[in-house]
Formats: C-alpha cells, sequence, structure tokens
C-alpha cells in the first residue's frame, strides 16, 4: 500500500526535517529510521485526508479543512494554514510541496492513467493551483501508479525525466544522488522536491535504502520521504519493516484506522 510507504516515510523523516534538526555529519547508512524524536506531520494528516475524501464521496477542500482544524500545530506552511482556518479562502497559486506529498493514494486507487491524473489535479487545485504545483501531485501520483502496475525505474525514470528535464530545472531527476549530496539546498518546492525524490527512489535497492538515500540530504526530509515513499512501497511490494507496529506506536486510533480501512 502505497499510502503506508508515504505515512512511515514522512515519521521517518520528521525526526530531520529542517536543517537546524539534522546533524552536520549524520551517519545517514545506519543511523536510526524510527525513533523517540519521529512523530507524524501534516503530510500523514493531508495524506489521510485525500483518501477519506476519495472513499467518502466528498471534496478534498472539504476534508482537508475537517482534518487540518482536527489536527493543528503538525506543520503546516503559513499560506496553508491560513487557507485552512479561513473558510471563503480560495486556492493560492502554490507550488509549495504540500501538494506532492498528499496524494499517494491516488496512485495506489485508481486504474486508469487518466484516472490517476485527473484525481490528482482535483486533489492539488484547491490549494496549489500553480502549474508546478499540479504537476507536481500529478507526478508523484503517476509514479506511484506506474509501481503499482509493473513499470520498471527506466520508465519510470523517462516519465519524470519529462516532467522536470535537465535543461529546464535545476533539481532534475537526471542529476545523480552523489551530485545532490554536494549541491542540494533545502527546498520546500514541488519543483525542488518531487525528481529529487524519486532520484532518491531510482538508486534504492529496497524501502529502507530510499529512506537512506533521502537521509543523506539536507532537505525537507519528511516530506521527500514521503513523496518518494509512496513509489517505493508499491515498487518493492512492501517497505520490510513492521507497518503495524510502526502505525500503531506513531499515530493515534482514529489515524490508524483510516489507514486500515
Amino acid at each position: 500500500m502505497a499510502i503506508i510507504g508515504a505515512i512511515l516515510g514522512d515519521i521517518a523523516g520528521s525526526q530531520y526535517e529542517f536543517p537546524s534538526k539534522r546533524p552536520t555529519k549524520l551517519d545517514w547508512k545506519y543511523c536510526g529510521l524510527f525513533t523517540d524524536k519521529c512523530n507524524f506531520t501534516d503530510d500523514t494528516v493531508m495524506t489521510l485526508a485525500a483518501k477519506s475524501a476519495i472513499k467518502n464521496n466528498k471534496s478534498f477542500e472539504e476534508l482537508y479543512r475537517e482534518f487540518g482544524r482536527k489536527y493543528q500545530n503538525v506543520g503546516y506552511g503559513e499560506m496553508f494554514d491560513m487557507w485552512l482556518f479561513h473558510d471563503d479562502e480560495k486556492a493560492y497559486n502554490s507550488f509549495g510541496n504540500g501538494s506532492a506529498m498528499r496524494c499517494s493514494y491516488i496512485g495506489e486507487y485508481f486504474n486508469s492513467e487518466k484516472e490517476v491524473k485527473e484525481w490528482a489535479i482535483k486533489s492539488a487545485e484547491c490549494t496549489h493551483n500553480h502549474p508546478e504545483g499540479i504537476k507536481g501531485a500529478v507526478t508523484t501520483a503517476m509514479c506511484v501508479y506506474m509501481a503499482r502496475t509493473g513499470a520498471t525505474k527506466d520508465e519510470i525514470f523517462q516519465y519524470v525525466k519529462l516532467q522536470y528535464p535537465l535543461e529546464d530545472y535545476q533539481y532534475s531527476v537526471e542529476k545523480s544522488i552523489s551530485d545532490y549530496r554536494n549541491s542540494y539546498h533545502w527546498n520546500a518546492n514541488c519543483q525542488g522536491s518531487v525528481p529529487v525524490a524519486i532520484r532518491c527512489f531510482l538508486e534504492s535497492e529496497s524501502y529502507e535504502s530510499f529512506l537512506r538515500n533521502v537521509f543523506s540530504l539536507r532537505c525537507d526530509m519528511d516530506t521527500l520521504c514521503a513523496i518518494g515513499g509512496g513509489i517505493a512501497e508499491e515498487f518493492y511490494h512492501g517497505t520490510g519493516l513492521n507497518n503495524e507496529e510502526l502505525l500503531k506506536e506513531y499515530l493515534d486510533d482514529y489515524l490508524y484506522n483510516i489507514v486500515i480501512d
């Protein structure tokens, strides 16, 4: 289930979400992935809000606000936070990576490229209606769908390369992780997060090694782990972790029950 890969990625990455939290010499190859410094963040809350909207035939806008008001102070961006608490607020032309971190269930649930793209757009446009915000959601959901339906890593790479070509984007899927370890700077935009998260997946050998690739970067770690986590989970047919134990440890009963529903 992609949604589990995304949520566990969010939880694992939360301990080093901001540069100030990440040790300069983090032993990313061997450090603990799940510690007492971990917690779920807005990535998990909005991922489950998106799932609930789809399962209950409600609007994304309604469920984002419902979940966001129930779970406050979990790391929402300033503009999204304002949107949450004002019913008359409209989409604010955002291209932040929030649109990409919450759409894993779309790639997991729908069974055609057409549906995945349509619903990814719907999931993004009520807040992140900038073209890059929408592209980030569509690209992430499509990669989850491709991984779930048997696409190879090269096929996923070629798809993402078309979305973020090196000649147009500073952070392209065409660059290697070793390049990014030297050149990447903390970034909360879709175009600075989605292709890098997917590159971390492409150079991984398992769900855990994907997480460790993200840990090797000074990045918006919980969100990159959430974006690529759903893709990695589907591609590797699981996380290799004790999902139930981890979810019960870090989620409350309300959120846990939505995951397993």
